[in-house]
């Protein structure tokens, strides 16, 4: 966490948090019991975090078909970051798999709450058995998630906010859209809004303006590169795929795998990198090694094998039922590809899950955010592709803000908004989480351990595209 953090955060606690009384512990009774006994409920383990904090891994028991219980029930798993009955709790929905590394978002942090962070259905362990995909749907989820509000408010009875970042922020303005009384606020950081799932020319504009001329131009002549050079970079593909296990059943064969990470690479540099990367972007004469090196880096070696792709196939299959997919043009590739416009998600998916899309879906969550929406705050990054289509306020949405961070990528957030933004940004969260009064001795409070991790820019646990 930089020192330009550091300091906003204490600022900004020590501006306004509200100044909770501190129960003991034997009033508000021992955690771990008040948790056994909510019904569904199962406490998996706890984990040693830094005091006052606790943090714990559980599941709880959702209806595979919320419209038909008696098709069965899966155990949904997420994790519980305790600090205090009495102070906010920040519902994190991941919208992919929750990782059981004990963090602190940042509503968390400038909150000084307890936190909870779900994972999405379907995605690995939270699956039922033989599943049915077609109950894999945005309805589904924010019901997944409001049971379970419901249930941990019998504990948890001050205010609640949620936040996500990327699929998880798209997913908390899902949950807000059928639940909107769940909680008090939504912080959704860096989420994309596909409304119009054919029309993506809003992410053609961007990559035509990102960055700087020298920038762009390097990242078109190195794909194009790659593109040349496939008669020996495929081979090392493929080679290293043999030697690790790796296969292209799903997008059917190496060849296209090879051409889907390169026309990602793009993409990868920008969300997950920047500018200051730019001079380390290979010319078009440098060796293989280094043009091979640099697609791992940006595209991923693993990103179209069956091994890597099946941790998310809940995301595309997602992706090409209801959420939309962005699909560009990358004209400058087109005499080189074999298989354009094929990187979609129906080539990610296994052919064995029947796939349809739902195009009203996105369109009627779009217009409740502009005419009904109220209490949310969007947080986008100037550089990040993902913020080429984003959500807008509109003439009904009430107490609600957006910014966009200047040069900030897909890790953008609140301490990266600059001049009065992060502070008006940061008194918005603070008052729908009911903080009115000042609390100084919470001023400049950070753990290492919880807060200087960010799951969204962690690769392993997020697609390139």
């Amino acid at each position: 966490m930089s020192r330009l953090w550091r300091s906003f955060a204490a600022a900004a606690l020590l501006a306004g948090l509200v100044g909770i009384a501190q129960p003991a512990a034997a009033a508000e009774g021992d955690i771990l019991a008040r948790l056994k006994a909510i019904p569904g409920l199962t406490v998996v383990s706890e984990q040693s975090v830094p005091a006052p904090h606790r943090f714990f891994v559980l599941t709880f028991r959702q209806y595979v078909d919320h419209h038909n219980p008696s098709l069965g029930t899966y155990q949904q798993r997420f994790t519980l970051m305790h600090r205090d009955t009495a102070r906010p709790m920040v519902l994190h929905t991941s919208g992919y798999n929750v990782s059981t590394r004990a963090f602190r978002s940042e509503p968390t942090q400038l909150l000084a709450g307890n936190q909870v962070s779900v994972e999405q259905r379907f995605f690995t362990p939270s699956i039922p058995t033989n599943p049915n995909w077609s109950k894999l749907d945005v309805w589904q989820a924010a019901t997944d998630h409001h049971r379970l509000v419901s249930a941990l408010k019998k504990v948890y009875k001050a205010k609640w906010v949620s936040t996500g970042a990327s699929k998880g922020g798209m997913t908390s303005v899902y949950h807000r859209h059928f639940y909107p009384n769940d909680v008090d606020g939504t912080v959704a950081y860096v989420a994309p809004n596909d409304v119009v799932a054919d029309s993506d020319a809003a992410y053609d504009r961007f990559f035509a303006n990102v960055g700087t001329p020298e920038c762009r131009a390097a990242l078109n002549a190195v794909q194009v590169e790659a593109l040349r050079r496939r008669g020996t970079l495929e081979p090392r593909l493929e080679a290293w795929a043999a030697a690790n296990g790796r296969t292209y059943t799903v997008v059917d064969g190496p060849d296209r795998g090879f051409e889907y990470m390169v026309n990602s690479a793009q993409w990868g540099f920008w969300q997950y990198g920047g500018v200051s990367l730019c001079a380390q972007v290979p010319a078009t004469t440098a060796s293989d090694d280094d043009i091979f090196a640099w697609l791992d880096d940006w595209g991923g070696f693993d990103s179209t094998t069956d091994q890597g792709l099946a941790p998310f196939t809940p995301y595309y299959y997602q992706a090409g039922t209801q959420l939309g997919y962005p699909v560009i043009q990358l004209d400058y590739l087109r005499s080189q590809q074999r298989y354009p416009f094929e990187d979609t998600p129906r080539n990610f998916v296994p052919r064995s899950i029947p796939m349809s899309f739902q195009p009203w879906v996105m369109l009627q969550i779009d217009q409740w955010v502009q005419m009904r929406g109220s209490r949310l705050l969007f947080v986008y990054g100037q550089n990040d592709p993902w913020g080429a289509e984003p959500f807008t306020l509109g003439p009904g949405t009430k107490d609600s803000l957006s910014f966009t961070a200047p040069g900030a990528n897909h890790g953008a957030n609140i301490s990266r908004l600059v001049g009065d933004e992060a502070a008006t940004a940061t008194a918005a969260l603070r008052r729908w989480a009911g903080y009115t009064a000042p609390a100084p001795s919470l001023a400049g409070e950070h753990f290492p351990e919880l807060d200087d991790w960010d799951p969204v820019m962690d690769r392993s646990l997020n697609p390139v595209r």
